[in-house]
């Protein structure tokens, strides 16, 4: 049987996508295909690539995101995402979706063209960059010629990857839409933004009903895309919700970790 686990965009709530998996692997269930965007790319990719869990919190603790000397130079953005291969090189020295032991699929929007593709056999890292590459923050990936950014733009939670492949589908879903007050919505940025968040947060909420299991827990929604200071914190509210949910369906723990 394929199990497959979809894992959505969100920054650094990506982490809680950790903890899905610590709570899976102590109940037993051990996704056969990935599929990741934005965060959730870098997290499939790590646990595809048969990094235990410890050690992908440990790469999400150590990796210098906002360090001046990836600051971008002549490029559409302030970080150079490509500075950030050497860091991925030490995980995947094969650099290839092949030689992963689980089957991982990476989605990215080619902001040339304005379509989502979807990457799931040859080079992995360029994908895997493009995919977490946030728009005006990080600097575009170019692959075969073509510029590549988060594929959150276009969708945050793709499971469409999964549905031909996998007998079972659990989605971890980071990017809850937060409560807001009048207030809030204070200048013409604001509304554009929420209005933007509420678009992506009902794309992918209308998918849920394909998973057999959900894990979005609505806590997440407090910690902004890039703080670095509640990682531990965003890792513990995935692994807890993650044990709520399989214990309220009837899952049986089967390990310790």
């Amino acid at each position: 049987m394929n199990t497959g686990l979809v894992l959505s965009g969100g920054g650094i709530r990506g982490v809680a996508h950790i903890g899905v998996i610590k709570a899976l692997e102590e109940y037993g269930i051990s996704p056969t295909h990935i599929s990741g965007t934005s965060a959730g790319a870098i997290v499939g990719a790590l646990y595809a690539g048969g990094i235990k869990w410890p050690d992908i919190l440990e790469f999400f603790k150590v990796i210098p995101i906002f360090h001046a000397y990836r600051f971008a130079r002549n490029k559409p953005g302030f970080l150079d995402t490509e500075k950030f291969y050497d860091e991925f090189k030490k995980f995947f020295p094969k650099d290839t979706f092949e030689s992963l032991p689980k089957s991982l699929f990476i989605t990215a929007t080619d902001i040339i063209k304005g379509n989502l593709v979807i990457f799931q056999e040859g080079e992995l890292i360029k994908p895997v960059l493009a995919s977490a590459t946030f728009p005006g923050v990080f600097s575009p990936i170019v692959i075969n010629g073509s510029f590549y950014v988060d594929g959150g733009v276009l969708n945050n939670f793709p499971i469409e990857p999964l549905l031909s492949h996998c007998d079972k589908i659990i989605g971890s879903y980071v990017n809850p839409l937060k409560s807001i007050k009048p207030k809030d919505l204070k200048h013409s940025y604001n509304v554009v933004d929420r209005a933007y968040k509420i678009k992506s947060v009902s794309d992918s909420i209308a998918k849920f009903v394909q998973c057999d299991l959900v894990i979005s827990p609505e806590e997440l929604s407090s910690f902004a895309t890039f703080d670095m200071r509640y990682i531990e914190t965003i890792f513990e509210i995935g692994y807890n919700s993650t044990i709520k949910k399989l214990n309220y369906h009837g899952y049986i723990k089967q390990m310790e970790v």
